[in-house]
């Protein structure tokens, strides 16, 4: 009779040398993160190698997978570096790296009650609120701006009828306005909410424009429920005017969410408050912190001005998570059950940092893009998309010295990214193809984005001589 051999593994082996490793490793990629590199490495063969084959049976131990964990990594497009100006996202801030990886450690689940958790939650949310100027008496932490503007829509519609949550919308066109260049998440929050697509009325953000649509949807039958107003959007980082839009929603009793997943933070700032004036006159606001407040991912907050709005719309009785006195249930003002301690990475960094130096880092991230501005200005070869950016994105294009300029530009953005030294994504604007820098990363400095000017007019001239 054949013998079955046991492997007896215990899953502590070799944790003392694991932390210690994986510490030389964090701090072997947060030194790199303090100056650009001269390319971003491809996706080697041995990495390939690596990460595929069959279902390990046994373990390479802790050492080697961690190591092998920095390969990948380093051969992954890291958004920490500071010339990377494709997509908004954060910068990796190394004081809420750590208290990220602490929270994931204890494992806190804010769906129920879970003591000091739950109080650096609200606690976040209130100094988030001060920071940009909004009256937050509560709110939650989310995945990101998706979820977070989707909440925010929940509780609009809930508030607008409220037996909605039993009986559907029951046959009521309900419509929602946004932007013409709002983020595609609220397209995707009033399908998933069964508004529809149809009612998502898109609108110049000027307030004549919108009040003339609501009263023109009200004569229709239909029932306005919520505005949306971006707070920097993704493709040029303009801020509609809060304030007007405040008036037309409080005519029409809709509800006003700000959608400032990417700008939001720059409401702190002296050089740009005016741009968020009325901010404080919204029913809901959002912010990804996972941006512009540079911790890492996944970070979202919803800021709300009266918190019973979501338990209207979120709480459930359920006989797992029975009532008692004095225990309460953070999920009921949520749509997540198990939502991980997200809160502790911001609460951490303000706490070691101060809201001047976050204030300070996206003032500078502003007066960065101004220079960018300059720099383009300057340049024979470039043209601005937008010629006063409202906050830190600054897309323009090169105009090559013949052929297809739009060509010219979406090639060249394909060949940036490919190069290496500077990232940065490619857009159209009003038909219009352009490169889309932006700056969001404390890392940045003056000489980072000249690099983007000068790389982007030395790989067109490459392109133009057809050697590329």
């Amino acid at each position: 009779m054949d013998h079955v051999v046991t492997l007896k593994v215990d899953l502590r082996d070799e944790r003392a040398d694991a932390l210690n490793h994986g510490l030389e490793l964090l701090a072997e990629a947060w030194h790199s993160f303090d100056a650009p590199r001269p390319m971003q490495p491809p996706v080697s063969d041995r990495t390939t190698g690596l990460i595929g084959g069959p279902l390990p049976e046994v373990g390479v131990g802790v050492r080697a997978a961690l190591d092998g964990a920095a390969v990948v990594l380093d051969e992954s497009l890291a958004q920490s570096r500071p010339r990377f100006f494709g997509y908004i996202a954060s910068s990796g801030l190394e004081s809420a790296v750590l208290a990220d990886a602490m929270a994931t450690s204890h494992d806190v689940n804010l769906a129920a009650e879970s003591g000091g958790a739950e109080l650096v939650e609200r606690t976040a949310l209130q100094w988030l609120g001060e920071f940009v100027g909004f009256p937050a008496h509560g709110g939650t932490f989310t995945s990101g701006g998706m979820l977070s503007n989707l909440t925010a829509l929940v509780a609009a519609r809930t508030r607008a009828v409220p037996a909605s949550r039993i009986e559907g919308v029951d046959g009521r066109r309900l419509t929602v306005y946004t932007s013409l260049d709002a983020h595609a998440s609220i397209e995707r929050a009033v399908e998933v909410l069964g508004i529809g697509r149809r009612q998502l009325r898109g609108v110049p953000m000027d307030p004549s424009a919108l009040a003339a649509m609501v009263a023109s949807d009200v004569a229709g039958g239909l029932q306005p429920v919520a505005v949306v107003a971006t707070a920097g959007t993704t493709l040029t980082g303009a801020v509609d005017p809060i304030d007007a839009i405040a008036d037309v929603a409080r005519e029409h009793g809709m509800w006003l969410h700000v959608d400032g997943a990417y700008g939001l933070p720059a409401a702190s700032t002296e050089v740009v408050r005016h741009l968020f004036r009325g901010l404080d006159r919204a029913d809901s606001a959002s912010m990804d912190a996972h941006k512009w407040m540079y911790v890492p991912k996944a970070c979202g907050v919803l800021l709300v001005r009266d918190v019973s709005v979501l338990m209207g719309a979120f709480r459930h009785e359920s006989a797992y998570m029975i009532e008692e006195e004095g225990y309460s249930h953070p999920v009921d003002a949520t749509l997540e059950y198990s939502r991980p301690f997200r809160s502790l990475k911001l609460w951490t960094a303000l706490r070691a940092h101060g809201a001047a130096a976050f204030r300070g880092a996206i003032g500078g991230n502003i007066e960065l893009a101004r220079e960018l501005v300059e720099l383009v200005r300057a340049h024979p070869r470039m043209q601005l998309l937008v010629e006063e950016p409202d906050l830190s994105v600054v897309p323009f294009r090169r105009i090559p010295a013949k052929g297809d300029v739009d060509a010219h530009n979406m090639r060249l953005a394909r060949l940036m990214q490919s190069d290496g030294r500077v990232y940065v994504t490619s857009a159209v604007i009003d038909g219009v193809a352009c490169l889309r820098p932006c700056v969001v990363n404390f890392r940045t400095t003056s000489e980072d984005v000249a690099a983007i000017v000068e790389v982007a007019d030395e790989l067109g001239v490459r392109l133009e001589q057809g050697r590329a």
